[in-house]
């Protein structure tokens, strides 16, 4: 089925409420409509102070109510959410999550979720701070248990100044995730219906000492991502997760814990026997300490020479033990020589496909939003791909496995 015609006809009721974040909410609209959908958007007051209502209605050529009444007139929130086949509410800001999971109905958009025969998916925006507050997780988990789907918020720069957590979606990104949606929906036949996947994603940590530790940039975003394509595509999943504050609620996924390069090896070879296809996403240290010591290690000499050693080379341990159905794909993030150095490690580790990307490419890397990445598989084939999101990255890479699946 081709996903890029699965908006066509849909009727998407897009709720807007109160974030910085509704500014993307007119790329939003225009990709949505630009893919075939039909949109109608509904605003909260406090939006309106972020982005017009003019602008929305000229991109979905649909007039955008903001209140229950206009004077004489009466915008029908039960019509509106009957109407729809999905109701997107993007920026979903903290308070209108508080008040969707506790039934508070005092705006237009409430109005409209709370009438909705319709799945509601949300994309929440906020700070991280607000993100982490256990108000905010319970909020959440309430409307998981709804049924409702939220979109993965992102990582990078937030409107106090910090850098974290919490930043909504981009528009890309949710365009992807209400495809996939609306292609489970249709009950288009999942192409990794009854395989068992092992995502390996995030850094290890090599103590030196009690307070200290060898560790990587690696953020986790790009395995989770490949996580849940994997599981969108019908696969059940084991995620082993290196230390990250980054995680997943999307059913299907079953995470594992760990922190050290011999703790994921300990993890990953347990699961490797009941393993169909095997990603090796996370950035997993070379070397260790050869002695940890057991207190902090006090300020003494001028120089402090650390012995180290190398860690178990998981990928190479699978490849040598790979069996004839089993598919183990790789990642090479190089800065140098990038694609002699992924080829040489796709052959001398038996790799069936392997995720070329490059630190010298902007945008691409640990703790971006997006990648930027070549594929290189076990027949020879070389795709490159353009800067994108890391979802719709992974998208690309699980559309490569399951290629290589029925080869």
């Amino acid at each position: 089925m081709d996903n890029t015609k699965m908006l066509q006809g849909k009727k998407i009721l897009l709720g807007v409420s109160g974030s910085i974040a509704a500014y993307k909410a007119a790329t939003l609209t225009r990709l949505l409509v630009k893919e075939g959908a039909i949109v109608k958007v509904v605003m909260t007051a406090a939006a309106a102070d972020f982005i017009t209502p003019l602008t929305l209605a000229t991109l979905s050529k649909n007039e955008v109510p903001l209140n229950i009444s206009d004077h004489n007139s009466w915008n029908n929130h039960v019509a509106l959410g009957r109407w729809a086949d999905v109701m997107l509410i993007a920026p979903a800001s903290a308070n209108t999550l508080a008040k969707m999971a506790n039934g508070l109905c005092d705006n237009l958009l409430l109005a409209c979720y709370l009438s909705a025969a319709c799945p509601v998916l949300f994309a929440p925006a906020m700070d991280e701070d607000m993100w982490h507050h256990p108000a905010t997780r319970g909020n959440i988990e309430k409307l998981l248990a709804y049924g409702h789907h939220q979109i993965p918020v992102a990582t990078g720069e937030l409107a106090s100044g910090l850098f974290g957590e919490g930043r909504m979606a981009e528009p890309e990104a949710i365009v992807a995730y209400l495809r996939h949606h609306f292609s489970t929906a249709a009950g288009a036949p999942k192409p990794l219906h009854g395989k068992m996947a092992v995502v390996t994603a995030g850094p290890t940590i090599e103590h030196i000492d009690p307070v200290r530790y060898i560790t990587n940039h690696s953020s986790g975003k790009m395995g989770i991502a490949v996580a849940e394509a994997l599981a969108d595509a019908g696969a059940q999943v084991k995620l082993i997760l290196g230390p990250t504050n980054l995680s997943t609620s999307h059913t299907g996924i079953e995470i594992t814990h760990v922190q050290s390069a011999a703790d994921m090896f300990n993890a990953v070879i347990a699961a490797y026997p009941l393993s169909d296809i095997v990603v090796a996403a996370a950035a997993v240290a070379d070397y260790r300490p050869v002695e940890v010591a057991d207190k902090k290690i006090k300020k003494g000499e001028a120089q402090l020479n650390i012995a180290l050693e190398k860690t178990h080379d998981i990928l190479r341990t699978l490849g040598n033990n790979k069996g004839p159905q089993q598919m183990l794909v790789g990642f090479s993030l190089e800065t140098n020589n990038e694609k002699e150095y992924a080829l040489k490690k796709l052959r001398e580790k038996h790799l069936d496909l392997i995720v070329m990307n490059s630190l010298a490419d902007a945008g691409a890397g640990f703790n971006y939003d997006t990648n930027k990445i070549t594929l290189f598989d076990r027949k020879g084939r070389e795709r490159s791909f353009p800067l994108k999101s890391k979802q719709e990255v992974a998208q690309d890479i699980v559309s490569a496995i399951i290629e290589l699946q029925h080869a």
